[in-house]
């Protein structure tokens, strides 16, 4: 008998949105929040585009800015990033 294996889309992914949000509103820069975590440039280098991170940086973040995790990350939809990229293609043609 043989199992099929199916393959599942993921239509989430993670933003750091709300930390960038959290820095601006701290008058912090990236810099400082390297250096006051002890994350590294590599760290800091994902979080600028988005990539995923493991949860021991996350915490050191968190530690730092004195918060949980959920006030420094979201979950967004791949179609609506589409979407928006999309939108804003078309205003730079114009």
């Amino acid at each position: 008998m043989k199992l099929g294996v199916e393959t599942m889309k993921v239509n989430m992914r993670i933003s750091y949105r709300p930390l960038w949000v959290i820095l601006a509103e701290r008058e912090m820069t990236k810099k400082e929040l390297r250096e006051k975590s002890g994350i590294s440039t590599a760290s800091l280098a994902k979080l600028g585009k988005g990539e995923n991170l493991t949860t021991d940086v996350l915490l050191k973040i968190c530690e730092t800015l004195n918060c949980n995790i959920n006030e420094i990350v979201e979950t967004v939809s791949n179609e609506n990033e589409e979407k928006a990229e999309k939108e804003k293609q078309n205003i730079n043609r114009h």
